[in-house]
């Protein structure tokens, strides 16, 4: 019985080491398409995207560049725009569950994967949490501000720049 499971775990593990192989095969090549688009280095000049979550977001928001009108409607394409419901006195915002998953998780990736490569993008949910928001609210409302720029650098042909992103978060002189 014994001799059964190591040979089980013997062909897993070769099967693993394969599988690792062909996956960092695929990202150099989805890299290598991914470089020849007309955008490549707007998106890879953002902070927490490399080739392959950037080729990811590339594919799911498409790349016609007149497909949003402005950067709320790609927000509400991606799912990170909050949908505020009021009645009377009382007002309730809520995620957005009408979305694109693919494309949504792909952004909730790249937000978190954005606070390691950019000090405003931690600040900015820091920020957050420290005014009581929870995790994955402050993750999305980063999102939300993620593909702000990203909307931005594509409409002005421009690359990311921290500064002008977060000039927000720094105190007036």
């Amino acid at each position: 019985m014994q001799n059964a499971f190591a040979a089980i775990v013997s062909s897993q593990v070769q099967m693993i080491n394969v599988l690792d192989i062909e996956i960092a095969e695929l990202g150099q090549v989805v890299a290598s398409h991914f470089g020849r688009h007309r955008d490549v280095e707007r998106y890879l000049s953002l902070p927490g995207l490399g080739p392959v979550l950037g080729a990811r977001i590339l594919g799911e928001f498409g790349d016609d560049p007149h497909r949003y009108v402005d950067a709320k409607a790609r927000r509400n394409y991606a799912g990170t725009s909050p949908i505020t419901r009021a009645s009377g006195s009382r007002r309730v915002v809520l995620a957005r569950y009408a979305r694109n998953r693919r494309l949504a998780d792909a952004v909730h990736q790249w937000a978190f994967c954005a606070m390691r490569g950019s000090p405003g993008a931690r600040a900015y949910y820091q920020a957050l949490r420290d005014r009581g928001t929870g995790h994955q609210a402050a993750l999305r409302q980063l999102s939300n501000r993620l593909v702000g720029i990203l909307h931005g650098c594509l409409k002005t042909g421009t690359t990311y720049d921290e500064a002008t992103a977060w000039a927000h978060l720094r105190p007036s002189t």
